[in-house]
């Protein structure tokens, strides 16, 4: 039973498993909801409602108007998605003795999580979506735009790293005196109670949405907790996954997120032709492609994505409440320049929502669709294989760095 609970709780998963499960949790979530596994957007109504608060009418505002701000982020599907990641990955954070207060010693790292999550919560809802709806969850719906986003991403993160290597974003270093103090016997003693007390009131929680017939609500409870388990234990963050490709050459993280979307892509589509249901496009437009660049510079600059961020932030670690706050704002701040800067008019109205299973039947689509997720898996392997850190790709070099 021990071993057990140490390859469950103390041990993290492998990322192959975990986007996998990922994956066919998200196309199941779709079969049963119509809507997709996404955080952005609820971040974005979290930020109207905050404006509601402080007595501004945002009752016009187009965006708020294109995502719907109907009801609360406690009465929404959208809402129990975000905080059943929070609450999955500190339940596992705890059951694994994992939570620490970690605050970083250069404070500029807290101002610079803020203008990181502001960027990338900007960018992503600029282009409708995150590392998930634009990305993970949009690719498997056969949506035209998420393509665009990924490559837009790649070369925003690819940016973002030359920013962040610059001396005046590294500041001076700093200098640590003996090793961090080690998480004390009572505390490690007491996490895993306090772990199984939080999952079985969240259970609770679930059990009292199905029974009081609120049946969308705890099933988002649900699938949240599950997804958020799911990030934390496979320590799932789209940032790595580029960012280590352009730094080190480490590639496992991308591989296994392209293996995911491959394992989604077909279950969703089983999904798609059995209930007869229809894919959920957004509109491809130059504002995905902005919107992906600006993404990936600010996840590089926030030092993680929006689910990189969840669960660090549930393991203790300060910075990432800046970058949380800021993703808010950013989000916030899009809603307002899209119409009232005319940021929809200029770059996103030009474009049109695209869709694989239409343009192409629903073979052509998985066809292509997997194609092109092998092709990035092929480029992963070969990147990891040739390219060495601080010197790039060396020709006539055989041994290999993994």
């Amino acid at each position: 039973m021990k071993q057990v609970y140490d390859k469950v709780f103390n041990r993290y998963w492998s990322p192959y498993l975990a986007m996998a499960l990922a994956g066919i949790l998200s196309a199941v979530y779709f079969g049963i909801t119509g809507t997709v596994w996404a955080v952005t957007g609820e971040f974005t109504r979290l930020g109207g409602h905050l404006l509601e608060w402080s007595g501004v009418d945002i009752s016009d505002w187009a965006y708020f108007q294109l995502i719907h701000m109907n009801g609360t982020t406690f009465t929404r599907t959208d809402g129990w998605i975000v905080w059943g990641m929070f609450i999955g990955a500190l339940i596992m954070i705890l059951l694994s003795n994992s939570f620490k207060i970690r605050v970083p010693r250069q404070k500029r790292r807290l101002l610079q999580g803020l203008a990181g999550g502001f960027v990338a919560g900007f960018g992503a809802r600029l282009a409708l979506g995150c590392n998930l709806a634009a990305f993970f969850t949009g690719v498997p719906q056969f949506s035209l735009h998420s393509w665009i986003f990924i490559a837009a991403t790649a070369i925003g993160t690819y940016l973002g790293t030359k920013l962040v290597n610059t001396s005046w974003w590294k500041g001076k270093p700093t200098l640590l005196k003996g090793n961090a103090a080690a998480p004390s016997a009572a505390r490690k003693k007491i996490q895993p109670y306090v772990g199984a007390v939080l999952a079985l009131a969240y259970a609770a929680l679930i059990v009292y949405f199905y029974a009081a017939g609120k049946t969308m609500l705890g099933t988002a409870a649900l699938f949240g907790a599950a997804f958020g388990i799911l990030i934390e234990r496979g320590q799932i963050c789209f940032t790595s996954a580029f960012r280590d490709l352009w730094i080190s050459g480490r590639a496992a993280m991308t591989k296994a997120i392209f293996v995911g979307m491959a394992v989604s892509s077909v279950a969703t589509l089983i999904i798609i032709l059995v209930n007869g249901m229809d894919p959920i496009t957004k509109i491809a437009a130059p504002s995905t492609l902005i919107g992906g660049i600006l993404f990936g510079i600010g996840i590089v600059m926030a030092g993680g994505c929006e689910t990189g961020m969840m669960y660090r932030l549930m393991e203790g670690q300060v910075v990432f409440l800046p970058v949380f706050i800021g993703n808010i704002a950013g989000a916030t701040a899009l809603a307002y320049a899209w119409d009232h800067l005319g940021i929809f008019n200029a770059i996103v109205k030009p474009g049109k929502p695209i869709n694989l299973i239409t343009a192409m039947g629903p073979a052509g689509a998985i066809i292509l669709t997997l194609a092109l997720l092998a092709v990035g898996f092929g480029i992963a392997v070969y990147w990891q294989k040739n390219y060495r850190f601080g010197i790039g790709f060396k020709k006539g070099e055989t041994k290999h760095v993994h």
